[in-house]
């Protein structure tokens, strides 16, 4: 079933970040207006230089705003492998949502998908659902306080990249590690260096 209007779900890079996805939306970002999802930086990233990445996470997560950007597609599957390309991620790690098709890591965020597909009308979207990886690579369940010591154990570039992707990410994207980032001294010396080597 072809459809013609698909929303796609974002909250992290791909706000400030479209990269190859660029020729497949239309229109900017809609701000704050996407369903809210569980969500914490629990994801070690590879492609972020090992930095920690915003997912979906349903035991570290709370509820955060999301944004919606228009796809060209009139095809969900084209919307899928669209993200898909964009995110070097396997297919089945784009969430999507639509009458004829509708898979996702979690059942209760493809339900808040769908009914958030039918009250603002689109006719399904996608989003990624790249998973918490945490413990996969420490051994230890993830946690405010191991997320900062995470962190503090990086250097150079590694670090540079994983304070400028939490600090880019939006405001709506209010986790309880970026809340603890804020009032840390060490971050706020970061941020201090950050805006230093700007205006050099």
């Amino acid at each position: 079933m072809a459809v013609s209007r698909i929303a796609i779900i974002g909250w992290g890079s791909l706000i400030w970040d479209l990269e190859i996805l660029s020729p497949h939306v239309a229109g900017g970002w809609l701000m704050a207006a996407g369903p809210q999802l569980p969500m914490e930086f629990s994801r070690i990233s590879p492609k972020r230089k090992m930095g920690l990445a915003v997912c979906l996470d349903p035991v570290a997560g709370v509820a955060c705003q999301t944004h919606v950007i228009t796809s060209k597609r009139r095809d969900i599957h084209a919307a899928i492998e669209d993200l898909r390309a964009r995110e070097r991620a396997p297919a089945k790690r784009i969430g999507a949502c639509h009458p004829d098709l509708q898979h996702g890591r979690m059942p209760e965020v493809v339900e808040i998908v769908r009914e958030w597909c039918a009250a603002n009308g689109w006719d399904g979207a996608v989003w990624t659902d790249l998973e918490p990886n945490f413990k996969a690579h420490t051994g230890q369940g993830f946690s405010v306080a191991r997320g900062m010591a995470y962190l503090k154990t990086l250097r150079g570039e590694n670090l540079a990249e994983a304070h400028a992707y939490i600090e880019n990410a939006p405001a709506q994207t209010h986790t309880p590690l970026r809340s603890a980032l804020r009032d840390d001294p060490w971050w706020s010396g970061l941020n201090k260096q950050a805006e230093q080597d700007r205006k050099a």
